[in-house]
């Protein structure tokens, strides 16, 4: 960004020079223009000079054109940045399915890009797929969450009207996404997720979180005021923009004035996340209530009443968010799913892309470094190591479909050399002083040659790493400049970690 800047003032100041000198002179050779050209004529100069400034407008106004084009593309780009940053409810419909569509089609351009290799093609294809179908058939997904035994199979059993959902009183039973068709509603699934907090939870939290992505509409059902992994699921919700109806269940275990009490409660803890009227008593399971019955006699006795199940309140509240916010809902999460299959095709392609790339690197690494190690000749060996890094570069950049030629790998390679000689340090040192032990007969030959081959792998290795970065990044100015992008990097890859996985390459390299 720094650089950007830079440079726009530069050229700023550069186009303000012109038009000083222009200024300057111009009127002079205007009037000595004029001068000469009156003895033509007055037809001829008059002639002469519409047609300079015809000329003149011509050019101008090309320019103009030109300049307009390049400012009207980059204030599109900036916008359309600007709204890929926006939640969907600061978005309009068209912008939604404008969005929308602008992401499938970047998604289908990666899928068919030439580089892509056909085992990242099919890992593509049913990310891709599932948001076209999503889009196809409109249907509503409902997904319920809970902790252990909070309940939520039992709501979702009673929403189905039948026993689909697998219960259980000892918690921890439903280990995977299951769903069903809603009865009687068009195109509504409900999904029932892993319990919050249940044995081996970073697998089935790995589920959950699947499921809200996908989800229009999240049920959350608890059985008493929030825990941490409730706030915490519903803070990730909200950082979604999920719709989230919080379902208090299990309200026969309350009497009127205590349930009145924690549902007040519960509803000071999911604001502003949720709305009040989004926070709602259910009872997912028949339950058995005593009473005293005073028979015709006068004489009284205990009875038992079966209590079925209740959620009037929650299946009319979820209706009627469907009747009035179907169409909302659906586009807000298509748009976040349309986003987020951008951004994994991006980053598997990058995953690809940088495959290859390392492939490239660790190939002229060892070729750089068995060459330095094998030459006779001191000091010459360490210029050859640049010719190997030129080639490198010019081949990562054709990785990753960047155009660049020779003469610009040279001097980015100059310009490495010129910032960071300070950084390379004993690195740098020790391959000198190995090129020198190379003087020195038989043993001296060997372990120069290991010295130098060694360093010059490393070196290689440094530079590869960097333009991986740079390409990567679709050549956009590191923070620091590439100065800085290097300095991070030879951080990275002379930790010991890295070090000792070199050394170990370099071994397996000896004995091959």
């Amino acid at each position: 960004m720094k650089f950007r800047q830079h440079f726009r003032g530069f050229l700023l100041l550069v186009v303000l020079a012109g038009l000083g000198t222009l200024l300057v002179y111009l009127p002079t050779v205007i009037a000595e223009q004029y001068e000469r050209v009156q003895q033509w004529g007055q037809t001829a100069t008059y002639a002469y000079f519409v047609s300079i400034g015809l000329g003149t407008a011509l050019i101008v106004g090309v320019a103009l054109s030109i300049l307009f084009r390049l400012w009207r593309k980059s204030r599109a780009k900036r916008l359309r940045k600007e709204l890929r940053d926006r939640n969907p409810s600061e978005l309009t419909s068209v912008q939604q399915l404008q969005e929308i569509d602008e992401n499938l089609s970047e998604a289908h351009d990666l899928r068919s890009d030439a580089s892509v290799a056909e085992d990242l093609r099919q890992e593509l294809d049913p990310l891709v797929q599932q948001v076209e179908e999503k889009r196809e058939s409109q249907s509503l997904e409902i997904a319920a969450f809970g902790t252990i035994s909070s309940g939520k199979s039992s709501l979702l059993n009673a929403l189905a009207g039948r026993d689909v959902f697998v219960t259980d009183a000892r918690g921890g039973t439903t280990v995977q996404r299951n769903e069903l068709p809603w009865p009687g509603q068009d195109k509504i699934v409900l999904v029932d997720t892993p319990g919050l907090g249940e044995v081996e939870g970073s697998q089935r939290a790995t589920i959950a979180g699947e499921a809200a992505k996908d989800a229009d509409l999240v049920l959350l059902v608890v059985d008493g005021p929030l825990r941490d992994s409730e706030h915490r699921l519903l803070e990730v919700l909200g950082g979604m923009e999920k719709r989230v109806l919080v379902c208090l269940n299990k309200e026969d275990w309350y009497e009127e004035e205590e349930r009145t009490e924690l549902l007040g409660q519960i509803t000071t803890q999911v604001a502003p996340l949720v709305h009040e009227d989004d926070v709602l008593a259910v009872r997912s399971r028949p339950t058995r209530h005593q009473r005293i019955r005073v028979l015709p006699d006068g004489t009284e006795s205990d009875e038992t009443l079966d209590v079925p199940p209740d959620i009037s309140s929650l299946a009319e509240r979820m209706i009627c968010i469907i009747d009035h916010e179907r169409q909302h809902l659906l586009l807000a999460n298509l748009l976040m799913q349309s986003r987020g299959l951008v951004e994994q095709a991006r980053q598997r392609v990058r995953q690809s892309l940088d495959r290859r790339a390392w492939a490239v690197v660790d190939r002229h690494m060892w070729g750089s470094g068995g060459a330095a190690a094998l030459s006779p000749f001191p000091v010459v060996d360490l210029v050859a190591g640049a010719a190997v890094s030129t080639r490198m570069v010019l081949e990562l950049a054709r990785v990753y479909r960047h155009d660049v030629d020779q003469e610009t790998a040279v001097r980015w390679l100059a310009e490495l050399g010129k910032h960071l000689l300070g950084l390379l340090g004993g690195v740098a040192a020790t391959a000198f002083v190995g090129s020198l032990l190379k003087t020195v007969p038989a043993a001296g030959w060997v372990v120069g040659g290991l010295m130098q081959g060694f360093s010059q792998a490393l070196i290689t290795r440094w530079i590869g790493s960097v333009f991986i970065e740079y390409f990567g990044d679709e050549m956009n100015e590191p923070e620091g400049g590439l100065a800085g992008l290097a300095r991070r990097q030879w951080e990275k890859i002379t930790t010991v970690q890295e070090l000792h996985k070199l050394v170990q390459s370099a071994r397996r390299h000896l004995g091959g």
